[in-house]
């Protein structure tokens, strides 16, 4: 066990795969894995399940939607936008209960306990975390997931190998999968035997090599080929980018591959947040997901709304904002912006934190030209508003990247949860933890930032 803190970072350093694990990325190390104590821990483990019981609502009240038997106007709102024949195959009944096995929520932590920001279906720094709690387990044996835990549940994704299929919209993330596969490929080599925890010097483009059985390829390129499966890193709005798009479509409605996660864009939308807290489907939720599991949800899933400018009745207001239309919000006094205005999805502003803006940062002209766009392009690509809940401060120590020394960050925190379904049962098999300085609003991956593994605390 490393217990100096100098050997830690060095541990750390040559533990950095050659090739790195995001493009053109870094980000500030830190000696110390993010502590989280028993009782979150095992509120986290019990959140897993909570998202997977949601999720198959959400996918059961989309469905039942476009049959008549809900809401007809929940399947158009999360249908805007996209193409017909892209509609058309998410609702195949060969795929009809398909849903993502790989769940990552974002929280932000806040001085009340936390509240889901998002729920990421395609996401981002699963072999990120992997990396860091293996590297990490050198000198801490608290890692959540432990050593192998990300690699063991990626691995139930694509139990027999399968292709790792990027595109190049995503290609930023395409290091840290060919470590992924390049790490399960060496396990997978040794099986029964030990494993050297080395993979400095791994050779990126050898994985593409059809010996192996975990690969990655890029998606604009990607033939299909029968009896493999697909894990897709690349979101459904890029599909004009992906030549090959209709040959895989065609594969997977046939059986001949299985693509995970699913080709079902209505589920990706953050719209789902809105849905949830609509009065008309109120019944629906406390029925699907059971009263215990409603109330848990209605605790952390932010107050949403969708930006429909559809006008109200004279005797209407739109719920908790006390407005009769939208515009009436462009009169809103910076105070009273503490408001999030999210692009749902199906867009390239969709992703990430692109298409997000916080009110009471943006000038009063700004934000009544954003609501104003929102409102107007609402039929093609639906916004969201969100109440904004501001991330308590915890301190955590880094290195400076010049001079090494050892300093300490005051820092809201961005906390993602990865679980795995496994044989019906969901499991977390690590949590990434993004700490960015105090000033910073939206909290994400940043050169400024601190990415650490959790740990149990003591």
């Amino acid at each position: 066990m490393i217990e100096v803190q100098g050997d830690r970072l060095e541990a750390i350093r040559a533990a950095f795969p050659k090739e790195g694990l995001f493009a053109e990325k870094d980000w500030l190390l830190s000696p110390d894995a993010f502590p989280i104590d028993k009782k979150f821990l095992a509120e986290l483990e019990q959140l897993g399940h909570r998202l997977r019981v949601f999720q198959r609502a959400c996918n059961q009240l989309y469905h039942l939607s476009a049959k008549g038997k809900q809401p007809a106007w929940v399947a158009r709102y999360l249908d805007a936008g996209k193409p017909a024949e892209l509609i058309e195959f998410s609702r195949r009944k060969e795929i009809r209960d398909d849903l993502p096995r790989v769940i990552r929520p974002d929280l932000i932590l806040t001085e009340n306990g936390y509240i889901i920001a998002e729920i990421d279906s395609v996401p981002g720094g699963i072999g990120l975390t992997g990396w860091l709690n293996q590297t990490y387990s050198k000198f801490d044996n608290a890692i959540i997931g432990g050593r192998g835990g990300m690699l063991e549940g990626f691995r139930t994704v694509l139990p027999n190998g399968g292709d790792i299929v990027i595109s190049q919209e995503a290609a930023t993330y395409r290091p840290e999968m060919e470590w992924l596969a390049a790490r399960l490929n060496q396990r997978h080599a040794v099986a029964g035997g030990v494993d050297s925890g080395s993979l400095r010097h791994f050779t990126p483009a050898g994985i593409t090599d059809p010996g192996y059985n975990w690969r990655v390829v890029s998606a604009e390129n990607y033939e299909p080929q029968d009896g493999h499966a697909v894990y897709r890193f690349f979101e459904l709005f890029d599909l004009p980018n992906i030549p090959g798009i209709e040959n895989m479509l065609r594969a997977n409605a046939e059986g001949r591959i299985t693509i995970r996660p699913p080709v079902k864009p209505y589920l990706e939308e953050k719209m789902w947040f809105a849905l949830f807290w609509m009065h008309p489907l109120r019944e629906f939720w406390r029925r699907e997901l059971g009263e215990k599991y409603f109330i848990k949800l209605q605790k952390v899933i932010p107050y949403s709304w969708l930006l429909d400018p559809l006008p109200l009745p004279q005797h209407a207001v739109i719920p908790r904002l006390e407005i009769h239309e939208w515009r009436e919000a462009a009169k809103f006094s910076q105070k009273d912006r503490e408001l999030l205005l999210k692009v749902s999805g199906f867009s390239p502003l969709g992703w990430g934190s692109r298409g997000i803006a916080l009110g009471s940062d943006l000038p009063h002209a700004e934000w009544e030209r954003r609501l104003e766009h929102a409102l107007a392009t609402f039929d093609s690509s639906p916004t969201i508003m969100q109440r904004f809940h501001k991330g308590r401060l915890f301190e955590h120590r880094y290195w400076h990247p010049d001079s090494g020394e050892l300093k300490t960050m005051k820092g809201r925190v961005r906390l993602c949860p990865y679980y795995f379904v496994e044989a019906d049962r969901v499991r977390l098999r690590g949590a990434l933890a993004t700490i960015a300085p105090a000033d910073k609003k939206f909290l994400h991956g940043m050169s400024e930032a601190i990415l650490v593994p959790s740990r149990l605390a003591a």
